[in-house]
């Protein structure tokens, strides 16, 4: 929720699996959320990231680095487009 200053005031935001699209439980305590940075063409990070956050339930079934993989592949090819 926010007010209206304009400032977040919820004490819980709920986040979305990057993969499944469902939502993390706040007990879901196998989740992650991974940033990944950018770089320029010399290999040097440039302050930018992508976040990407995964289910427990993904992680338990050994698909989270094939699906981080593919989402990140994704990302490149909307990025290049």
């Amino acid at each position: 929720m926010i007010n209206d200053e304009g400032n977040t005031v919820d004490l819980y935001i709920p986040r979305k699996c990057a993969w499944t699209n469902k939502l993390i439980e706040a007990k879901d305590h196998a989740s992650v959320q991974i940033n990944i940075g950018h770089l320029d063409e010399n290999g040097v990070y440039k302050g930018t990231f992508d976040t990407f956050a995964m289910i427990g339930k993904i992680r338990a079934q050994g698909e989270s680095d094939h699906a981080l993989d593919l989402m990140w592949k994704k990302k490149q090819a909307e990025a290049q487009a």
